[in-house]
């Protein structure tokens, strides 16, 4: 069974990341933030018997903390965030896998036996999900790549996952869940984290 990972990755440049937790922290809060949650998935995803992709935001580095060994890396493409998705999961199933799943950097609880479980949920259904507590989801994997379970018009609302579900039930397609995890996007999502000296 061939798997790919893909981690979408901003590029982290001050002022550019984690603005809404800039919002209250300032930007050097949040960028501090964002590199702790880098270097957690990079923790979390470096060991996984899988292949793995980064695909960053603006700019492709190989000259940063993600190791070029261990992760291929590619530009995202799009202009929606369902866009970037979408093609990098297609991306990922045209180049032979047969197993894709996506994540992002923002939970700082994910594990890779949550990662892996995840592949594990894609051999009985067509799709799979990780919830987010504030009702996005940090984690989708597929086996064919369905433009329109990514043709949401808004991506920062407490419906995403809801009606993504709902997206996936018309194509006649069926999904899994993995357990629900919180992203830290305000102050107090780090509440009850090692990242909580950073408040």
């Amino acid at each position: 069974m061939s798997r790919l990972l893909i981690i979408f990755a901003r590029n982290p440049e001050l002022g550019k990341t984690k603005t809404r937790l800039a919002q209250t922290l300032g930007d050097e809060a949040a960028l501090a933030i964002y590199y702790k949650l880098i270097n957690k998935a990079q923790e979390v995803t470096a060991d996984l018997p899988i292949d793995k992709a980064v695909y960053y935001s603006s700019f492709i580095d190989r000259e940063d903390s993600w190791d070029n060994e261990k992760y291929q890396k590619y530009l995202q493409k799009g202009d929606t965030l369902g866009e970037k998705m979408y093609y990098a999961i297609e991306e990922g199933i045209s180049n032979g896998y047969q197993q894709v799943a996506l994540i992002g950097t923002d939970i700082y609880t994910l594990t890779a036996d949550i990662i892996m479980r995840g592949f594990e949920l894609l051999n009985e259904s067509d799709t799979v999900l990780g919830p987010a507590k504030d009702g996005g989801y940090y984690l989708i994997g597929m086996k064919r790549p369905e433009p329109s379970i990514f043709g949401l018009k808004e991506w920062s609302h407490s419906e995403v996952f809801s009606q993504t579900v709902k997206l996936i039930k018309n194509q006649g397609m069926s999904y899994s869940t993995t357990q629900t995890l919180n992203d830290i996007d305000k102050p107090e999502d780090l509440k009850g984290t090692d990242l909580e000296v950073l408040i």
